[in-house]
């Protein structure tokens, strides 16, 4: 017997630096899309599943070096356990599911910001993800100093990625630039206005 077909999830993933306010943001449509009773789950990356909740405390807390191709291959492990066990099962229900981070991170982060080999990045990312790319991208835009401002305004332990240099989140911000340039699924919001 078959089984039925069930209606098509929507995946969306949030970019952007550190400090953009991308998690703001992931958090403030996550309640707006529940309140339109919109079926939905919020997740991130990494981090999202116990295994990737380890995966995090490594890449954030670094309590030993991490070699930039380590880095990548841990993000990498945490996107394929991530889409694993949630997104593809929520996906499949017909949720809308909106994670704050996704492949394009890495291809920014470790690509641009690290100098990795970016097709390489691509290629591992796709088989992770089993091919699937977002139906919708929103990729916050702001320049580092406005991002570093809030950083700091948080008063909180900086991660090992804040903590680093400018010079890498301008690598960063210009790789997120060319591959969002020509995207038709990326929808490209100016982070240095206020929240609301």
């Amino acid at each position: 017997m078959a089984l039925p077909i069930l209606p098509a999830g929507r995946l969306i993933s949030l970019e952007g630096i550190d400090g953009s306010g991308k998690s703001s943001l992931a958090q403030f449509l996550a309640r707006e899309l529940a309140q339109l009773e919109y079926p939905i789950v919020l997740t991130r990356e990494p981090g999202a599943t116990p295994l990737g909740q380890q995966i995090r405390k490594v890449l954030q807390e670094r309590p030993c070096p991490v070699y930039p191709e380590a880095e990548f291959l841990l993000f990498a492990a945490d996107r394929a356990q991530h889409m694993a066990q949630i997104v593809e099962p929520a996906l499949h229900k017909g949720t809308i599911v909106l994670s704050d981070r996704m492949a394009d991170s890495s291809r920014a982060y470790q690509g641009f910001g690290r100098g990795l080999d970016e097709q390489f990045i691509a290629q591992v990312n796709a088989w992770a993800m089993k091919q699937r790319t977002p139906d919708l991208t929103i990729y916050i835009q702001v320049d580092y100093e406005t991002a570093a401002q809030r950083i700091a305004k948080r008063n909180e332990q900086r991660t090992s990625f804040e903590q680093e240099e400018a010079g890498f989140f301008k690598r960063i911000i210009n790789g997120f630039n060319i591959l969002f340039k020509d995207r038709s699924n990326v929808l490209i919001l100016d982070g240095n206005q206020p929240f609301e």
